[in-house]
């Protein structure tokens, strides 16, 4: 069959001839234009759209059909299936082929021919210049035929009585049958009809044609959209559509030739779906025909992606080599392209495995984060990969926030990438830089301001963006949404994230693993410890998918533990995690959390006084740092050991100066617990002062509205234990005010909130 010729691309040519014979108005040229370019230059891959390599002859149709031809009561698409249907038998389609070349302006070799013999040919020739879109289209079309074997044009024409089929109707509408054959017009001449013996030799395959909606497509259009499939699932990260691998496997079971693209494209997909030894299986069936066919340039992109294989089936010990391997070869054969992905991919797993990196860098490839990072930057400058550059500079940025270093250069970081991505136009990294940037402003204190980047996210670049990117900005929001109480709205919003989220293996334990870390600490602000215990061993069960969620799992294990009451083994699992994660993490902000988490401890074990320095160097690491959550978190834990220490006026002058930086994190649990410290302050200065006296009322009316104020942020996350405490503590203070009847109610109040404590605690 042919490999580029289509019907499709017959029709094509036709109303090219009819732009060339000057029966296209002026005002109509643009159009008719535009539409023969869309069908003959590649799609652009940026613009989102679906592709389509075979155009249906329903296209020209609604183009055409409402735009006036130079001809009076004709429109261009009633002079289109004129033409179309003027090729009456396999000796015509080739004629008009053949003739294709008159359409275009002299070449230049028979120009200077003419310069030098001053003859003139007779050949004729049109006004298409042979170096334009559509000359080069023509060119291409006349050349293939003529290429083509006898066999393959008979099928080319076979193919193209079944394309045209459906216009039939609408052209004798207005062209009346001359009572020729609609099928061959040398029937007429050989007295003979569809049903005699020669006819459904030639064309008896013409109903299977019809049954067959891809027998339209060449060789060629079949590479194409196996192309541009790769490119969307390797830009988007997600899986071969359903209806698009019915239609690769419909092409196929009738014999049809399949590109050596189609194992590739069956690898990213078994990929996607976690089916590794199909993903092998295909992997080495590509790489395998590329070698025979002598395309070794891509060896080194066979390892690569055998590594990147390899590392997200966990099998670390196995992707190492594979890369160095890649690395060398694409060295061997200069490519650079290859050679920086590799070696950015190299410094990325180093990030997440240090462990598995020792050998490495005692080799010395890459040497530190820092000379990696400036070499990764250099490379991308100087082979202008822009996304490469803008990624690494995000790294960096990323890098020096792990490590504390001063925001402005983290800030500093991310303009550069955004400058680049703009400037560039290298739009697949937009995504990360808002996510990041909305995670630096997390970090600071600032949760409106990362509310508002994955917002912006959401709603102007989710379309476009990467399964990736949106589900990490899915679960970002989802989190900011927990913090603040609304579990609920976190909960409907991962609920309803596209299905092909799910459709992806990684993406949907991904997924599975976060809405259960969720769902786990709603529950244990319920107080319900065994769904707790066991929706955690679950998630255990699943394993982890990065490092960053199972540091979430072990806090919520050291959590369930602290709430049960197990203080000492609290202890010894924070001391355990502190040591893993120095070196699985290395991040300035768990080390604050684990140290804060440990003085939280002492402090329910009355051991208080122990965690005063641990506070106050958590509280210098937070303030170096800049991240103020943890700040405002160690000043309140630095705030409760001066209430031990009955230093009541330093701890309240301590929690009323960060206070309104508190409330801006918009984080209940912290603005819960610093309320609950306000209110031992400011009890504590009133038990200094004379009874009955004003300072001592003026104290205790504070502690009676910041207890209300404790109590309402406990209750919008659901924190039964925080809201039995505030109501422990308030019904103790309207008892020493003497206010017996809101004692009462508020004791009522306690005991009722501890019966349903216990229920869920049984």
């Amino acid at each position: 069959m042919s490999r580029y010729l289509t019907p499709a691309k017959i029709a094509i040519l036709e109303l090219s001839l009819l732009y060339a014979e000057d029966v296209v108005p002026t005002s109509q040229a643009k159009s008719v234009l535009a539409f023969i370019l869309a069908q003959i230059l590649p799609p652009d891959k940026s613009a989102g759209h679906d592709f389509e390599p075979a155009t249906p002859i329903s296209a020209f149709e609604s183009t055409l059909s409402g735009q006036p031809s130079a001809r009076p009561g004709r429109s261009l698409y009633d002079l289109l299936l004129k033409k179309l249907w003027a090729i009456d038998c396999s000796d015509a389609l080739e004629s008009f082929i053949t003739n294709l070349p008159q359409l275009l302006t002299k070449p230049r070799e028979q120009i200077l021919r003419e310069r030098e013999t001053g003859e003139v040919s007779d050949q004729t020739y049109g006004r298409i210049l042979r170096t334009s879109p559509l000359g080069l289209f023509i060119r291409r079309c006349h050349l293939e035929y003529e290429r083509l074997q006898f066999q393959d044009s008979i099928t080319l024409w076979q193919d193209f009585i079944v394309y045209r089929a459906p216009t039939r109707q609408a052209h004798e509408k207005k062209n009346p049958p001359l009572g020729r054959s609609a099928i061959d017009g040398n029937f007429e001449e050989l007295q003979i009809d569809g049903s005699h013996p020669l006819a459904q030799i030639m064309y008896g395959r013409l109903a299977e044609i019809a049954q067959d909606p891809d027998s339209t497509y060449s060789p060629h259009e079949v590479e194409k959209l196996m192309e541009f499939q790769v490119s969307e699932m390797q830009r988007l990260g997600g899986r071969l559509p359903d209806e698009m691998k019915s239609r690769l496997e419909q092409m196929s079971k009738t014999g049809r030739a399949m590109p050596k693209l189609g194992h590739y494209l069956a690898f990213l997909d078994s990929w996607r779906a976690g089916d590794y030894f199909s993903a092998f299986d295909n992997l080495h069936r590509y790489f395998d025909y590329t070698m025979q066919t002598r395309e070794r340039t891509f060896y080194q992109y066979a390892l690569l992606n055998l590594a990147i294989l390899q590392a997200d089936f966990g099998c670390h010990a196995e992707a190492l080599p594979a890369m160095q391997e890649a690395i060398a070869t694409a060295r061997e054969t200069k490519d650079t392209t290859c050679l920086n992905f590799c070696m950015s991919w190299l410094y990325h797993f180093g990030r997440n495995f240090p462990a598995q990196m020792k050998k490495i860098r005692e080799s010395g490839i890459l040497g530190s984060e820092t000379e990696g990072l400036a070499f990764l930057k250099s490379r991308a400058r100087d082979a202008e990969m822009w996304n490469l550059l803008s990624t690494s500079m995000l790294t960096e940025a990323k890098l020096g926030l792990q490590s504390g270093d001063s925001l402005a250069g983290v800030f500093e970081s991310i303009a550069k990438a955004s400058h680049i991505d703009i400037v560039k136009s290298a739009n697949g990294t937009d995504g990360s830089a808002l996510l990041f940037r909305g995670a630096t402003y997390s970090r600071i204190g600032l949760s409106h301001m990362a509310w508002l980047s994955a917002q912006t996210f959401l709603q102007c670049h989710a379309k476009e963006a990467s399964l990736d990117d949106l589900l990490k900005y899915s679960c970002r929001t989802a989190g900011i949404l927990v913090h603040r109480g609304r579990y609920d709205e976190a909960e409907e919003l991962l609920n309803n994230l596209p299905p092909e989220i799910h459709r992806v293996l990684k993406s949907h334990n991904h997924l599975t693993s976060y809405t259960g870390l969720l769902k786990v600490r709603r529950l244990l602000h319920r107080g319900d410890l065994d769904a707790a215990e066991l929706l955690l061993q679950r998630l255990k069960g699943q394993g982890r998918s990065d490092v960053e969620m199972g540091f979430s799992l072990s806090m919520l294990e050291i959590d369930l533990l602290h709430r049960r009451g197990i203080l000492d083994r609290a202890l010894e699992s924070t001391e355990t995690l502190a040591q893993r994660a120095t070196a699985e993490i290395n991040d300035v902000i768990v080390q604050i959390r684990l140290m804060n988490l440990k003085v939280r401890l002492l402090a329910d074990s009355d051991n208080t006084l122990k965690g005063f320095s641990l506070a106050t160097q958590a509280a210098q690491i937070a303030y170096r740092a800049r991240t103020l959550p943890l700040l405002w978190e160690s000043l309140g834990l630095l705030a409760n050991i001066l209430n031990t220490l009955r230093e009541f006026s330093a701890a309240a002058e301590l929690m009323h100066a960060i206070m309104p930086q508190v409330l801006e994190t918009k984080d209940c649990d912290l603005a819960a617990h610093s309320y609950s410290f306000l209110v031992d302050a400011n009890m504590g200065l009133a038990n200094l002062e004379q009874d009955q006296s004003t300072k001592q009322k003026e104290f205790i009316s504070h502690a009676v509205e910041h207890l209300d104020q404790a109590l309402l942020q406990f209750r919008y996350i659901e924190d039964l234990r925080g809201q039995l405490e505030m109501l422990k503590k308030k019904a103790t203070v309207m008892h020493w005010q003497g206010d017996l009847v809101l004692a009462n109610d508020t004791a009522s109040q306690f005991i009722q909130l501890e019966r349903q404590y216990n229920e869920m605690r049984l």
